[in-house]
């Protein structure tokens, strides 16, 4: 009995300490957006802001136009989302309930190009965007990105999951394709396509290298870009840079506080509850 509450205590301890290891940069960040400019460089280094400084929050939004970056952020993250889910929808259904020549060997070439890494196809994509003129535009930012074979795989393993009875039976009724989609499967499928709406807009959220390449101009730059022009703009007030950092993180790490049983139980869910 001891030797089971000794070993208890350590993976208690050992989870607390990995808490502490995980937590412990979000902690600095935001007391160090609250500390003066003389605090946050000062050594040894303040656990606990002296004085909360909140006005750096303000200064931090004046320096920047972090109101535009937000919006852009929103609207193509909006926009990622609603064009991924739509994809992977009508393709999982294709590739799990049609029957067409070829089916699971295009659906292994699918699978195989998971394989390939993405900064293997930024030329060709950044050439694509290029030549249609889409440069600086929303819908360069997420048009490349709109088939993913992971979620598609997702959803495909889910509408397997579907009996095939009830697709027939809902052909006997007169149900077309299209209507046993949206009207059975997709509202069976709601766990996994809620995971697949957080895991796009969190990549959305924290794209960096893609909207780098095909945005100049500041009025297109998203929330991750323009915290790396504000670097220039702070320069070595790091209580500033702290406090951008907070405004930009916050908001997702909400949303996944929130949501992150949502994203497991839709990442882990094996059957239909019924």
């Amino acid at each position: 009995m001891n030797k089971n509450n000794l070993g208890t205590g350590l993976k208690y301890l050992l989870l607390v300490l990995f808490a502490i290891v995980t937590l412990f940069p979000f902690y600095w960040m935001i007391a160090s957006s609250l500390k003066s400019s003389f605090e946050v460089i000062q050594t040894p280094p303040t656990l606990f802001p002296s004085k909360i400084m909140w006005h750096n929050y303000n200064v931090a939004l004046k320096m920047a136009p972090f109101a535009r970056y937000f919006f852009n952020t929103i609207i193509v993250t909006i926009l990622s989302i609603i064009s991924t889910v739509i994809i992977a929808i009508l393709t999982a259904f294709a590739f799990s309930h049609l029957e067409f020549p070829g089916r699971d060997m295009i659906f292994s070439i699918f699978l195989a190009s998971m394989m390939i890494p993405g900064e293997v196809l930024i030329v060709t994509n950044f050439k694509t965007i290029s030549s249609l003129g889409w440069i600086d535009t929303y819908q360069a930012l997420f048009v490349p990105y709109m088939a993913n074979v992971l979620y598609i795989y997702m959803l495909r393993e889910f509408f397997f999951k579907i009996p095939k009875q009830l697709y027939y039976a809902a052909k006997v009724d007169g149900a077309s394709d299209w209507k046993f989609l949206w009207k059975i499967i997709v509202p069976m499928a709601k766990p996994s396509i809620i995971t697949i709406c957080i895991l796009v807009g969190i990549n959305s959220w924290n794209a960096f290298l893609w909207p780098l390449l095909v945005t100049n101009s500041e009025r297109m730059r998203l929330l991750a870009n323009g915290l790396t022009a504000f670097q220039s703009d702070a320069g070595n007030q790091y209580e500033l840079l702290m406090a951008a950092s907070t405004i930009i993180t916050m908001p997702i790490v909400v949303v996944y506080i929130f949501l992150h049983k949502k994203i497991m139980s839709g990442i882990s869910i094996g059957g239909i509850k019924g």
